[in-house]
């Protein structure tokens, strides 16, 4: 599997039923030798790595580039894939997005892709911050710094920005082998009851079931927007379609949705009364 995959071709990608890809599953973890189910899997699940990109770029540095951090989600991917257990991990997509987020903020991490002149600012930012804190008996602000700096604020908050203090999660719990890494140890807080199990199915069997009732646009749109997390205007530019069309036809499919939704709801309780 090529580390640097390439989004241009995400559009091309067979996406496969759940029944074919519970299957794709059942086949690679009853033989994780087998490399051919692994990147499969891959391929399948290789939108998460463009959903985690979009939502931690916005927080790095202008330095930091955008094909790297991918290069990074894409190695994370590929290790939940590999350490992917469903007794141990409830629900792959939450596992993968932790491990893809993990790998990118890890490898960040471990360089430094801030200039010397920048990091040098940093570190006269937080030797003054801690003599004003000992002084003040407080944190202090920007604006207390900037005065004891002589600088002014926008640039101390500027700076302070660019200064990506990263954890790791895949640290080990202990020094010996078999030690849990940190990641192991997080609970998955969207595991279900099967209370919870239950109604979710019942509501994804629903909402399914509304899916098809859609017109054929207006249904590619949803899924394209909720399922591959794509934007409206890559929506757009995929449909042939002006941004602005793509909003309207998915605030009709919304409304549409919401009728059938509870068109069904209705017909339930009148039944369960009859």
């Amino acid at each position: 599997m090529e580390e640097n995959f390439s989004f241009a071709s995400y559009n091309n990608i067979k996406r496969l039923s759940e029944a074919e890809l519970s299957q794709l599953w059942e086949q690679y973890l009853a033989d994780k030798s087998n490399k051919k189910f692994r990147d499969e899997i891959i391929v399948q699940y290789i939108y998460l790595v463009r959903y985690a990109v979009s939502r931690i770029k916005v927080s790095l540095p202008v330095t930091i580039s955008i094909e790297d951090i991918t290069g990074y989600g894409v190695e994370g991917l590929i290790n939940a894939v590999e350490r992917f257990s469903p007794l141990k991990n409830a629900r792959f997509e939450t596992y993968a997005l932790i491990r893809i987020r993990g790998a990118i903020l890890d490898k960040i991490r471990s360089q430094d892709f801030l200039p010397r002149s920048v990091r040098k600012k940093i570190k006269e930012i937080k030797q003054a911050a801690e003599v004003l804190k000992q002084n003040l008996g407080r944190t202090p602000t920007s604006g207390e710094i900037a005065e004891y700096l002589d600088m002014e604020v926008d640039k101390v908050n500027a700076i302070i920005s660019e200064d990506v203090t990263i954890t790791s999660i895949y640290d080990k719990k202990g020094s010996s082998d078999d030690s849990m890494e940190i990641i192991d140890t997080i609970e998955d807080s969207n595991k279900l009851n099967p209370q919870e199990r239950m109604e979710e199915k019942n509501v994804k069997s629903d909402l399914q079931r509304a899916l098809q009732r859609l017109p054929e646009r207006e249904r590619v749109l949803m899924v394209l927007y909720y399922q591959e997390n794509m934007t409206m205007k890559e929506i757009g530019e995929t449909l042939e379609m002006s941004e602005s069309r793509i909003c309207q036809l998915h605030a009709q499919a919304i409304m549409k949705l919401k009728n059938i939704l509870s068109e069904n709801r209705t017909a339930r309780l009148q039944q369960s009364i009859v």
